[in-house]
């Protein structure tokens, strides 16, 4: 077996003194999972003594810098077949992309029918649904807009058919009035064209879509 430890980039170290805990990440998404505690039995050993030398008045000083120095070197061996212990527990849960060298979850971001993460291979079914979503939305905001230009164009052309005075006695108007408070004649009228039949402005004398002259109605 050889000496070597495999490492990835992917990873947080939570180890102390008392054990070795681990944490792994998806660089894409960002879950990941967390390995459970191993205690270190040197260490905890050691803490103890530390304790109690300082408690009793380091009576057991001397024994305390024994622990301290065998822990140095064994803890760092103990940390590292732990850590090699945690790779190879999550190898199954990452895979490193060949294209990017980033490591990604193969639950979530791993595209496994094209070989690479799904930054670098999006898969299609996804990005195509997410199309279609976002085509669904813009259209639901151009008709929102369409609405809001129609109630204005309405808006405007309720304004073209307000008269300041009666065309048939020509007397003031004082409001937007349907009919002359004076003689009872009808105030707007909608004119619309003989040859093609779309409406007339007020006062135009031809039409505006075929340019037919517009007789007195």
């Amino acid at each position: 077996m050889s000496d070597e430890i495999e490492f990835v980039s992917n990873y947080d170290d939570l180890s102390t003194e008392r054990g070795f805990q681990f944490e792994f990440r998806c660089d894409r998404c960002g879950t990941g999972v967390r390995t459970r505690f191993k205690a270190y039995t040197a260490g905890t050993v050691a803490g103890v003594l530390d304790a109690a030398g300082s408690l009793l008045g380091g009576v057991f000083g001397s024994a305390a810098d024994i622990g301290e120095r065998v822990r140095s070197a064994g803890w760092q061996s103990a940390h590292d077949a732990a850590f090699a212990e945690a790779v190879e527990e999550v190898r199954d849960r990452f895979v490193q992309c060949p294209r990017c060298s980033g490591w990604v979850c193969v639950k979530s971001c791993w595209n496994e029918r094209r070989g690479l993460c799904k930054e670098c291979a999006p898969d299609v079914g996804v990005e195509m649904a997410a199309a279609q979503a976002s085509r669904t939305t813009e259209e639901i905001w151009a008709h929102a807009a369409m609405a809001a230009e129609d109630k204005k164009l309405a808006k405007e052309a309720w304004r073209e058919t307000i008269r300041a005075t009666c065309p048939s006695c020509h007397k003031p108007l004082d409001a937007n009035a349907k009919f002359c408070p004076e003689c009872g004649a009808r105030v707007r009228q909608a004119l619309h064209c003989a040859e093609c039949g779309a409406r007339i402005p007020p006062n135009a004398k031809f039409c505006p879509e075929c340019g037919a002259k517009v007789g007195k109605g």
